[in-house]
Protein backbone atom coordinates (compact mmCIF):
# COMPACT_ATOMS: atom_id res chain seq x y z
CA UNK A 1 0.00 0.00 0.00
CA UNK A 2 1.18 3.56 -0.60
CA UNK A 3 0.96 6.63 1.56
CA UNK A 4 -1.75 9.17 0.93
CA UNK A 5 -1.03 12.86 1.51
CA UNK A 6 -4.34 12.99 3.38
CA UNK A 7 -3.22 10.53 6.04
CA UNK A 8 -1.89 12.20 9.17
CA UNK A 9 1.15 10.83 10.99
CA UNK A 10 0.30 8.66 13.99
CA UNK A 11 2.48 8.93 17.08
CA UNK A 12 3.17 5.55 18.67
CA UNK A 13 4.74 5.82 22.11
CA UNK A 14 6.73 2.74 23.12
CA UNK A 15 8.60 0.27 20.93
CA UNK A 16 7.72 -2.85 22.88
CA UNK A 17 5.67 -5.69 21.43
CA UNK A 18 2.40 -3.75 21.28
CA UNK A 19 3.95 -0.54 19.97
CA UNK A 20 5.95 -2.29 17.27
CA UNK A 21 2.93 -4.28 16.13
CA UNK A 22 0.82 -1.11 16.09
CA UNK A 23 3.42 0.72 14.01
CA UNK A 24 3.60 -2.16 11.55
CA UNK A 25 -0.16 -2.41 11.10
CA UNK A 26 -0.37 1.32 10.45
CA UNK A 27 2.42 1.52 7.86
CA UNK A 28 1.00 -1.59 6.13
CA UNK A 29 -2.03 0.59 5.47
CA UNK A 30 0.01 3.52 4.17
CA UNK A 31 -0.15 5.61 7.35
CA UNK A 32 3.12 7.24 8.43
CA UNK A 33 4.29 6.59 12.00
CA UNK A 34 6.37 8.55 14.46
CA UNK A 35 7.66 5.84 16.80
CA UNK A 36 8.98 7.19 20.10
CA UNK A 37 11.08 4.90 22.32
CA UNK A 38 12.75 6.13 25.52
CA UNK A 39 15.63 3.64 25.36
CA UNK A 40 18.58 4.29 25.39
CA UNK A 41 17.86 7.75 26.81
CA UNK A 42 16.29 6.04 29.82
CA UNK A 43 15.77 2.41 30.81
CA UNK A 44 13.03 0.99 32.98
CA UNK A 45 14.10 -1.16 35.96
CA UNK A 46 13.55 -4.33 33.88
CA UNK A 47 14.93 -3.37 30.47
CA UNK A 48 18.57 -3.80 29.42
CA UNK A 49 18.67 -3.97 25.61
CA UNK A 50 18.53 -0.97 23.27
CA UNK A 51 16.55 -2.82 20.61
CA UNK A 52 12.79 -2.87 20.12
CA UNK A 53 10.44 -5.59 21.40
CA UNK A 54 12.68 -6.64 24.28
CA UNK A 55 11.43 -9.73 26.12
CA UNK A 56 12.13 -9.13 29.80
CA UNK A 57 10.60 -12.29 31.27
CA UNK A 58 10.36 -15.68 29.56
CA UNK A 59 11.38 -16.21 25.93
CA UNK A 60 8.31 -18.39 25.39
CA UNK A 61 5.28 -17.08 23.50
CA UNK A 62 3.27 -20.10 24.68
CA UNK A 63 1.47 -22.87 22.82
CA UNK A 64 0.87 -23.13 19.09
CA UNK A 65 -1.78 -25.87 18.98
CA UNK A 66 -5.21 -24.87 17.73
CA UNK A 67 -6.80 -26.59 20.74
CA UNK A 68 -5.10 -24.00 22.94
CA UNK A 69 -6.27 -20.38 23.18
CA UNK A 70 -2.69 -19.16 22.75
CA UNK A 71 -2.45 -21.15 19.53
CA UNK A 72 -5.74 -19.74 18.31
CA UNK A 73 -4.60 -16.20 19.02
CA UNK A 74 -1.46 -16.79 16.95
CA UNK A 75 -3.56 -18.10 14.07
CA UNK A 76 -5.74 -14.99 14.20
CA UNK A 77 -2.71 -12.71 14.25
CA UNK A 78 -1.08 -14.61 11.41
CA UNK A 79 -4.16 -13.93 9.30
CA UNK A 80 -3.53 -10.21 9.79
CA UNK A 81 0.19 -10.37 8.95
CA UNK A 82 1.52 -9.77 12.47
CA UNK A 83 5.13 -8.51 12.46
CA UNK A 84 5.77 -9.84 15.95
CA UNK A 85 4.54 -13.32 15.07
CA UNK A 86 6.54 -13.51 11.83
CA UNK A 87 9.68 -12.37 13.67
CA UNK A 88 9.08 -14.99 16.35
CA UNK A 89 8.69 -17.74 13.79
CA UNK A 90 11.92 -16.65 12.12
CA UNK A 91 13.90 -16.71 15.39
CA UNK A 92 12.36 -19.72 17.11
CA UNK A 93 14.25 -22.13 19.37
CA UNK A 94 13.10 -25.65 20.34
CA UNK A 95 10.34 -25.61 22.98
CA UNK A 96 8.08 -28.61 22.40
CA UNK A 97 4.58 -27.48 21.53
CA UNK A 98 5.35 -23.87 22.38
CA UNK A 99 6.75 -21.00 20.31
CA UNK A 100 9.95 -19.80 21.99
CA UNK A 101 12.51 -17.43 20.52
CA UNK A 102 16.11 -16.34 20.67
CA UNK A 103 15.33 -12.97 22.20
CA UNK A 104 18.28 -11.17 20.60
CA UNK A 105 17.49 -12.36 17.06
CA UNK A 106 13.83 -11.63 17.68
CA UNK A 107 14.48 -8.05 18.78
CA UNK A 108 17.00 -7.40 16.01
CA UNK A 109 14.60 -8.52 13.30
CA UNK A 110 11.79 -6.28 14.53
CA UNK A 111 14.10 -3.32 15.14
CA UNK A 112 15.59 -3.43 11.66
CA UNK A 113 12.22 -3.95 9.95
CA UNK A 114 10.77 -0.81 11.49
CA UNK A 115 13.89 1.37 11.40
CA UNK A 116 14.30 0.63 7.69
CA UNK A 117 10.66 1.20 6.76
CA UNK A 118 10.18 4.41 4.72
CA UNK A 119 7.02 5.39 6.59
CA UNK A 120 8.55 5.04 10.09
CA UNK A 121 10.42 7.83 11.84
CA UNK A 122 12.08 6.73 15.09
CA UNK A 123 12.75 9.12 17.96
CA UNK A 124 14.52 8.30 21.22
CA UNK A 125 12.99 10.42 23.96
CA UNK A 126 11.13 10.21 27.25
CA UNK A 127 7.49 11.18 26.76
CA UNK A 128 6.02 12.89 29.81
CA UNK A 129 2.66 14.05 28.49
CA UNK A 130 -0.15 12.78 26.30
CA UNK A 131 0.84 13.32 22.65
CA UNK A 132 -1.37 15.16 20.23
CA UNK A 133 -3.77 12.81 18.52
CA UNK A 134 -3.82 10.64 16.54
CA UNK A 135 -1.69 8.49 18.82
CA UNK A 136 -1.31 5.05 20.38
CA UNK A 137 0.28 4.81 23.82
CA UNK A 138 1.94 1.44 24.26
CA UNK A 139 4.43 2.13 27.02
CA UNK A 140 3.91 -1.12 28.86
CA UNK A 141 3.56 -2.13 32.49
CA UNK A 142 6.59 -0.05 33.48
CA UNK A 143 5.39 3.24 32.02
CA UNK A 144 7.56 6.17 33.08
CA UNK A 145 6.11 7.89 36.18
CA UNK A 146 5.69 11.26 34.46
CA UNK A 147 3.61 9.80 31.65
CA UNK A 148 1.68 7.66 34.13
CA UNK A 149 0.77 10.83 36.00
CA UNK A 150 -0.44 12.42 32.77
CA UNK A 151 -2.53 9.36 31.91
CA UNK A 152 -4.09 9.35 35.36
CA UNK A 153 -5.53 12.78 34.61
CA UNK A 154 -7.58 11.41 31.71
CA UNK A 155 -11.31 10.83 32.21
CA UNK A 156 -12.03 7.60 34.08
CA UNK A 157 -8.38 6.87 34.73
CA UNK A 158 -7.30 4.90 37.74
CA UNK A 159 -3.99 3.08 37.84
CA UNK A 160 -3.75 -0.34 39.41
CA UNK A 161 -0.61 -2.27 40.20
CA UNK A 162 0.51 -5.87 40.31
CA UNK A 163 3.82 -7.72 40.44
CA UNK A 164 5.61 -9.34 37.53
CA UNK A 165 8.46 -11.74 38.29
CA UNK A 166 11.10 -13.05 35.87
CA UNK A 167 12.76 -16.46 36.17
CA UNK A 168 16.54 -16.97 36.37
CA UNK A 169 18.62 -18.10 33.37
CA UNK A 170 21.53 -20.54 33.67
CA UNK A 171 24.29 -21.52 31.24
CA UNK A 172 23.97 -24.93 29.59
CA UNK A 173 27.64 -25.78 30.04
CA UNK A 174 27.36 -25.42 33.81
CA UNK A 175 24.67 -28.11 34.14
CA UNK A 176 25.47 -31.62 35.36
CA UNK A 177 24.15 -33.70 32.47
CA UNK A 178 24.77 -36.90 34.38
CA UNK A 179 21.76 -35.91 36.48
CA UNK A 180 19.74 -33.85 33.99
CA UNK A 181 17.80 -35.64 31.22
CA UNK A 182 16.22 -34.30 28.05
CA UNK A 183 12.52 -35.02 27.51
CA UNK A 184 9.16 -33.33 26.91
CA UNK A 185 6.10 -34.41 28.85
CA UNK A 186 4.60 -37.53 27.29
CA UNK A 187 7.33 -37.11 24.60
CA UNK A 188 5.28 -34.36 22.94
CA UNK A 189 7.31 -32.12 20.64
CA UNK A 190 10.49 -34.16 20.85
CA UNK A 191 12.97 -33.74 23.69
CA UNK A 192 13.05 -29.98 23.96
CA UNK A 193 13.15 -29.59 27.75
CA UNK A 194 15.92 -30.40 30.20
CA UNK A 195 14.65 -32.03 33.38
CA UNK A 196 16.13 -32.02 36.85
CA UNK A 197 14.58 -34.98 38.75
CA UNK A 198 14.13 -34.82 42.51
CA UNK A 199 13.68 -37.58 45.05
CA UNK A 200 11.29 -36.97 47.94
CA UNK A 201 14.21 -36.18 50.26
CA UNK A 202 15.75 -33.75 47.73
CA UNK A 203 12.40 -32.06 47.19
CA UNK A 204 11.79 -31.61 50.92
CA UNK A 205 15.26 -30.17 51.49
CA UNK A 206 14.78 -27.77 48.59
CA UNK A 207 11.32 -26.79 49.81
CA UNK A 208 12.55 -26.02 53.32
CA UNK A 209 15.38 -23.88 51.95
CA UNK A 210 13.05 -22.04 49.57
CA UNK A 211 10.39 -21.08 52.12
CA UNK A 212 13.11 -19.98 54.54
CA UNK A 213 15.10 -17.91 52.04
CA UNK A 214 15.49 -14.16 52.30
CA UNK A 215 13.44 -12.02 49.93
CA UNK A 216 14.41 -8.80 48.23
CA UNK A 217 12.80 -5.86 49.99
CA UNK A 218 9.76 -4.29 48.36
CA UNK A 219 8.95 -0.61 48.21
CA UNK A 220 5.85 0.48 50.07
CA UNK A 221 3.97 1.08 46.81
CA UNK A 222 4.68 -2.51 45.74
CA UNK A 223 3.13 -4.23 48.76
CA UNK A 224 -0.55 -4.05 47.86
CA UNK A 225 -1.40 -6.27 44.92
CA UNK A 226 0.01 -9.50 43.48
CA UNK A 227 -1.24 -10.79 40.13
CA UNK A 228 -2.26 -14.43 40.47
CA UNK A 229 -1.12 -15.33 36.95
CA UNK A 230 2.53 -14.54 37.61
CA UNK A 231 3.19 -15.53 41.23
CA UNK A 232 6.74 -15.93 42.49
CA UNK A 233 7.75 -19.54 43.17
CA UNK A 234 8.35 -18.81 46.86
CA UNK A 235 4.80 -17.47 47.21
CA UNK A 236 3.41 -20.62 45.65
CA UNK A 237 5.57 -22.70 48.00
CA UNK A 238 4.26 -20.83 51.03
CA UNK A 239 0.79 -22.23 50.31
CA UNK A 240 1.80 -25.73 51.31
CA UNK A 241 4.57 -28.29 51.03
CA UNK A 242 3.00 -30.09 48.07
CA UNK A 243 1.95 -27.00 46.09
CA UNK A 244 5.05 -27.04 43.88
CA UNK A 245 5.01 -30.83 43.45
CA UNK A 246 1.49 -30.55 42.03
CA UNK A 247 2.26 -27.30 40.19
CA UNK A 248 5.36 -26.19 38.28
CA UNK A 249 7.42 -29.15 39.60
CA UNK A 250 4.88 -31.85 38.78
CA UNK A 251 6.59 -34.97 37.34
CA UNK A 252 3.60 -36.24 35.36
CA UNK A 253 4.54 -37.50 31.89
CA UNK A 254 8.29 -37.63 32.59
CA UNK A 255 10.40 -40.73 33.16
CA UNK A 256 13.93 -40.55 34.59
CA UNK A 257 16.04 -42.77 32.30
CA UNK A 258 18.38 -43.58 35.20
CA UNK A 259 15.61 -45.23 37.21
CA UNK A 260 12.94 -45.97 34.62
CA UNK A 261 10.43 -44.34 36.95
CA UNK A 262 8.59 -41.07 37.36
CA UNK A 263 10.53 -38.79 39.75
CA UNK A 264 8.97 -37.37 42.90
CA UNK A 265 9.29 -33.86 41.42
CA UNK A 266 10.94 -32.29 38.37
CA UNK A 267 12.35 -28.85 37.65
CA UNK A 268 12.18 -28.16 33.91
CA UNK A 269 14.61 -25.96 31.98
CA UNK A 270 13.60 -24.39 28.67
CA UNK A 271 16.05 -23.35 25.96
CA UNK A 272 16.55 -19.60 26.03
CA UNK A 273 18.53 -18.85 22.86
CA UNK A 274 19.03 -20.30 19.39
CA UNK A 275 22.49 -21.59 20.19
CA UNK A 276 21.16 -23.59 23.14
CA UNK A 277 23.73 -22.13 25.52
CA UNK A 278 21.19 -20.65 27.94
CA UNK A 279 18.21 -22.18 29.74
CA UNK A 280 15.59 -20.65 32.00
CA UNK A 281 13.98 -22.30 35.01
CA UNK A 282 10.35 -22.88 34.05
CA UNK A 283 7.92 -21.54 36.64
CA UNK A 284 10.67 -20.02 38.80
CA UNK A 285 9.68 -16.37 38.77
CA UNK A 286 11.09 -15.05 42.00
CA UNK A 287 11.99 -12.13 44.20
CA UNK A 288 14.57 -13.95 46.31
CA UNK A 289 17.75 -12.00 46.89
CA UNK A 290 20.35 -12.90 44.28
CA UNK A 291 22.65 -14.62 46.78
CA UNK A 292 19.72 -16.66 48.02
CA UNK A 293 18.81 -17.65 44.47
CA UNK A 294 22.32 -19.02 44.00
CA UNK A 295 22.19 -20.91 47.30
CA UNK A 296 18.68 -22.36 47.03
CA UNK A 297 18.45 -23.08 43.30
CA UNK A 298 21.85 -24.78 43.37
CA UNK A 299 20.19 -27.44 45.53
CA UNK A 300 18.28 -28.61 42.46
CA UNK A 301 19.89 -31.81 41.15
CA UNK A 302 22.02 -30.94 38.13
CA UNK A 303 22.26 -27.27 39.11
CA UNK A 304 24.80 -27.69 41.92
CA UNK A 305 27.40 -25.76 39.92
CA UNK A 306 25.03 -23.74 37.76
CA UNK A 307 26.26 -20.44 36.40
CA UNK A 308 23.47 -17.86 36.53
CA UNK A 309 23.50 -15.69 33.42
CA UNK A 310 20.63 -13.68 34.89
CA UNK A 311 18.98 -13.84 38.28
CA UNK A 312 15.24 -13.55 38.70
CA UNK A 313 13.85 -10.10 39.31
CA UNK A 314 10.52 -8.67 40.39
CA UNK A 315 9.04 -5.30 39.55
CA UNK A 316 5.79 -3.39 39.73
CA UNK A 317 3.50 -3.34 36.73
CA UNK A 318 0.85 -0.76 35.98
CA UNK A 319 -2.41 -1.17 34.10
CA UNK A 320 -5.38 1.10 33.50
CA UNK A 321 -8.92 0.95 34.76
CA UNK A 322 -9.92 -0.14 31.27
CA UNK A 323 -13.67 -0.51 31.73
CA UNK A 324 -13.96 3.14 32.76
CA UNK A 325 -11.48 4.44 30.19
CA UNK A 326 -11.58 2.37 27.03
CA UNK A 327 -14.14 1.79 24.33
CA UNK A 328 -14.03 -0.29 21.18
CA UNK A 329 -10.64 -1.29 19.80
CA UNK A 330 -8.78 0.18 22.81
CA UNK A 331 -9.81 3.77 22.04
CA UNK A 332 -10.11 6.30 24.85
CA UNK A 333 -13.77 6.98 25.51
CA UNK A 334 -14.59 10.37 24.02
CA UNK A 335 -11.46 10.48 21.84
CA UNK A 336 -11.24 7.70 19.24
CA UNK A 337 -7.97 9.15 17.91
CA UNK A 338 -6.18 8.32 21.17
CA UNK A 339 -5.69 4.64 21.84
CA UNK A 340 -3.80 2.44 24.26
CA UNK A 341 -2.17 -0.92 23.70
CA UNK A 342 -0.19 -3.59 25.52
CA UNK A 343 -0.20 -4.63 29.17
CA UNK A 344 -1.08 -1.07 30.10
CA UNK A 345 -4.63 -1.85 28.92
CA UNK A 346 -5.09 -4.88 31.14
CA UNK A 347 -4.24 -7.69 28.75
CA UNK A 348 -1.64 -10.05 30.16
CA UNK A 349 1.00 -11.88 28.14
CA UNK A 350 3.36 -11.30 25.25
CA UNK A 351 1.01 -12.26 22.43
CA UNK A 352 -1.98 -10.70 24.12
CA UNK A 353 -0.09 -7.40 24.34
CA UNK A 354 0.87 -7.70 20.69
CA UNK A 355 -2.74 -8.46 19.78
CA UNK A 356 -3.96 -5.30 21.49
CA UNK A 357 -1.49 -3.24 19.46
CA UNK A 358 -2.73 -4.91 16.30
CA UNK A 359 -6.40 -4.29 17.04
CA UNK A 360 -5.83 -0.70 18.20
CA UNK A 361 -3.84 0.13 15.06
CA UNK A 362 -6.21 -1.54 12.62
CA UNK A 363 -9.14 0.30 14.17
CA UNK A 364 -7.33 3.64 14.12
CA UNK A 365 -6.18 3.11 10.54
CA UNK A 366 -9.76 2.48 9.43
CA UNK A 367 -10.91 5.59 11.27
CA UNK A 368 -8.23 7.74 9.62
CA UNK A 369 -8.90 6.39 6.14
CA UNK A 370 -12.65 6.86 6.34
CA UNK A 371 -13.57 3.20 6.65
CA UNK A 372 -15.83 1.67 9.29
CA UNK A 373 -13.89 0.17 12.18
CA UNK A 374 -13.96 -3.62 12.27
CA UNK A 375 -15.77 -5.50 15.01
CA UNK A 376 -13.69 -8.58 15.72
CA UNK A 377 -16.58 -9.80 17.91
CA UNK A 378 -16.44 -11.86 21.06
CA UNK A 379 -16.08 -14.99 18.95
CA UNK A 380 -12.38 -14.31 18.27
CA UNK A 381 -9.63 -14.02 20.85
CA UNK A 382 -8.66 -10.67 19.33
CA UNK A 383 -12.15 -9.32 19.90
CA UNK A 384 -12.76 -11.03 23.24
CA UNK A 385 -9.62 -9.53 24.79
CA UNK A 386 -10.61 -6.07 23.59
CA UNK A 387 -14.08 -6.54 25.04
CA UNK A 388 -12.68 -7.75 28.36
CA UNK A 389 -10.70 -4.58 28.98
CA UNK A 390 -13.66 -2.36 28.05
CA UNK A 391 -16.48 -4.22 29.78
CA UNK A 392 -17.68 -2.92 33.18
CA UNK A 393 -16.50 -5.13 36.04
CA UNK A 394 -16.58 -4.81 39.81
CA UNK A 395 -13.18 -6.48 40.09
CA UNK A 396 -11.30 -5.78 36.89
CA UNK A 397 -8.10 -7.83 36.53
CA UNK A 398 -5.65 -8.44 33.66
CA UNK A 399 -6.57 -11.27 31.31
CA UNK A 400 -4.69 -13.85 29.26
CA UNK A 401 -6.03 -15.50 26.12
CA UNK A 402 -8.37 -18.31 27.11
CA UNK A 403 -11.47 -19.99 25.73
CA UNK A 404 -13.51 -18.79 28.67
CA UNK A 405 -13.63 -15.22 27.35
CA UNK A 406 -15.10 -16.29 23.99
CA UNK A 407 -18.82 -16.23 23.34
CA UNK A 408 -20.17 -19.74 23.94
CA UNK A 409 -21.03 -22.03 21.08
CA UNK A 410 -24.62 -22.06 19.89
CA UNK A 411 -24.88 -25.82 20.41
CA UNK A 412 -23.39 -27.84 23.25
CA UNK A 413 -20.32 -29.89 22.33
CA UNK A 414 -19.22 -32.79 24.51
CA UNK A 415 -15.58 -33.06 25.52
CA UNK A 416 -13.19 -30.21 26.20
CA UNK A 417 -10.94 -30.91 23.25
CA UNK A 418 -13.87 -31.11 20.84
CA UNK A 419 -15.31 -27.90 22.27
CA UNK A 420 -11.99 -26.09 21.87
CA UNK A 421 -11.68 -27.30 18.28
CA UNK A 422 -15.15 -25.98 17.46
CA UNK A 423 -14.44 -22.64 19.13
CA UNK A 424 -11.21 -22.31 17.16
CA UNK A 425 -12.88 -23.25 13.87
CA UNK A 426 -15.63 -20.70 14.48
CA UNK A 427 -13.12 -18.00 15.43
CA UNK A 428 -11.14 -18.42 12.21
CA UNK A 429 -14.33 -18.43 10.13
CA UNK A 430 -15.54 -15.24 11.82
CA UNK A 431 -12.18 -13.53 11.46
CA UNK A 432 -11.93 -14.50 7.80
CA UNK A 433 -15.28 -12.82 7.17
CA UNK A 434 -14.26 -9.71 9.17
CA UNK A 435 -11.08 -9.39 7.12
CA UNK A 436 -12.95 -9.83 3.86
CA UNK A 437 -15.88 -7.54 4.61
CA UNK A 438 -13.66 -4.76 5.99
CA UNK A 439 -10.94 -5.20 3.36
CA UNK A 440 -8.29 -5.53 6.07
Amino acid sequence: MTQSANYPTVTVVGAGLAGCEAAWQLVRRGIPVRLIEMKPVKFSPAHKMEGFAELVCSNSLKAEQMTNASGLLKAEMRALDSLILSAAEASRVPAGGALAVDRNLFSDRITQTLRNHPLVTVENAVVDEIPDTPAIIATGPLTDPALTAAIEKLPGAKSLHFFDAAAPIVTAESLDMDKVFRQSRYDRGGSDYLNCPMSEAEYNAFYDALVGAELAELHDFEKKLVFEGCLAVEILASRGRQTLAFGPLKPVGLIDPRTGKEPYAVVQLRQENEAGTLYNLVGFQTRLKWGEQKRVFSMIPGLEHAEFARYGVMHRNTYLNGPDMLGANYALKGNPLLRFAGQLTGVEGYMESTASGLVAAVGLACSLTGKPEPDFTGKTILGALARHVSTPSANFQPMNANYGILEPLEARVKGKRNRYEKLSERAIDVLTEVIKSNEL
